[in-house]
């Protein structure tokens, strides 16, 4: 009897059992189709919007790559459109200095002609006179160089002959004289100048020895070459010792 209850009841719960497994497949088993369908639904929409994005972004780059290059061109055409203006700018600029330079020579050969035309004188005639006048010119130069050696020569002559006349003469010296200490030499008291018979020195001339103002001692030139002389230190008149670069300038100028 109890056994008989045992499986009554296992029978019961089996149908139990079974009615709620079949009640669960009925009613969820729809629910989670839906659910797959929808996420599939879902899934194509967004790899649908997906690929549309794509589609946009790449003509996005497409154009961007477009807008990019176009730009390129526009500043290499800007580059050259600024190159070209500089260049005409420039050849302006030329173009207005060989017209200023142009302007002032018809100008200058205007006023040429009108003086040319205003002496009455034929094209030979103003051909020679314009000959005439550079001889006339290196004359002039080579009778002013003939002068100088001649003037230096007469110095000379005159102060030899002052020296003869009596000891008591002095030799002027030419007033813009000014000279240096080249070389000294303290054991005989000579020092050497850097002027000579070009620049006007004479033999017997005096100079005076100067330094930052200050008188340092009195010279006597002894002998004279063409572009330095030696001078004695005149006894009694040596302040200080002399060193090169002394300034050197006459003690008897000429007036």
């Amino acid at each position: 009897m109890l056994l008989r209850i045992s499986l009554i009841v296992a029978i019961i719960a089996g149908l139990a059992a079974g009615g709620l497994g079949y009640y669960e497949a009925t009613t969820q088993i729809p629910a989670i189709a839906k659910q797959r369908d929808d996420e599939n639904t879902a899934k194509k929409d967004a790899l649908g919007k997906l690929a549309t994005s794509e589609r946009n972004l790449k003509q996005t780059k497409s154009e961007l790559a477009t807008t990019q290059q176009e730009l390129s061109d526009t500043k290499g055409e800007r580059d050259k459109a600024v190159a070209r203006a500089e260049a005409q700018s420039k050849r302006a600029d030329e173009l207005n200095d060989k017209l200023a330079k142009t302007t002032a020579e018809r100008d200058e050969a205007q006023n040429s002609l009108a003086a040319y035309k205003a002496t009455d004188l034929t094209p030979d005639q103003i051909i020679r006179l314009n000959k005439t006048l550079k001889d006339a010119n290196a004359q002039i130069v080579a009778i002013n160089g003939e002068k100088a050696v001649l003037q230096r020569r007469l110095n000379r002559v005159q102060a030899k002959l002052d020296t003869i006349i009596g000891s008591n003469s002095v030799v002027e010296l030419r007033s813009d004289l000014k000279g240096k200490i080249v070389v000294v030499d303290p054991k005989w008291d000579f020092v050497v100048l850097n002027i000579g018979d070009d620049q006007g020195a004479l033999q017997d001339g005096e100079m005076l020895v100067s330094r930052d103002g200050r008188l340092v001692a009195k010279v006597v030139i002894r002998s004279v070459q063409k572009d330095r002389c030696i001078a004695n230190v005149v006894p009694g008149w040596k302040l200080s010792e002399m060193v090169e670069g002394d300034d050197a300038t006459p003690a008897h100028p000429a007036s």
